[in-house]
């Protein structure tokens, strides 16, 4: 069926890429590197999903999202019916404003990543992060925000999910 997942993997079983679930503490070091942890790992297939991957900072959250480099580009195209050189203003600012603040990363032999300072300075967050699982991609807030909001965002979770349909048969 598709969209389920395969208990062992993680992986979705009739697509591509990786499910991220749950969430591990984790800390950048003076260098800015931030092991993966080994949960998430666990889930990943250097051989099928590559080694590099999209930092993407996104300011309304202060999050560093991480999506493993065939995810980026396959997001990256979606919505659009053809390739253009002339693409709306709108289209072509947002293209700009995401591409030029990605960067990416490789990891390393010890499962560690390099975050761009000017990345992590930017959002605000500290050395103690949490690594979230966000279904497609691994998210990095800063631990005690992540912990301060936590029980609000699972009591809304209903009405969010009612918003979005979600909870239709």
């Amino acid at each position: 069926m598709l969209g389920r997942t395969d208990p062992p993997t993680g992986k979705r079983k009739g697509s591509r890429g990786v499910l991220f679930t749950g969430q591990a503490e984790a800390t950048i070091d003076a260098k800015s590197r931030l092991a993966i942890p080994a949960k998430f790992r666990a889930r990943w297939d250097k051989d099928a999903e590559g080694t590099t991957w999209c930092c993407v900072p996104w300011v309304k959250t202060n999050t560093l999202r991480l999506y493993p480099l065939s995810t980026f580009e396959q997001l990256s195209q979606a919505g659009r019916t053809a390739p253009s050189l002339t693409p709306s203003d709108d289209r072509a600012e947002l293209d700009l404003i995401i591409h030029s603040a990605t960067e990416q990363v490789d990891i390393d032999s010890n499962n560690r990543i390099r975050l761009a300072s000017w990345q992590v300075e930017g959002l605000g967050l500290t050395s103690e992060v949490v690594v979230l699982g966000a279904g497609d991609h691994l998210e990095i807030r800063d631990r005690a925000c992540w912990q301060g909001s936590f029980k609000d965002k699972l009591a809304s979770m209903a009405a969010l999910a009612d918003r979005l349909g979600s909870t239709q048969a």
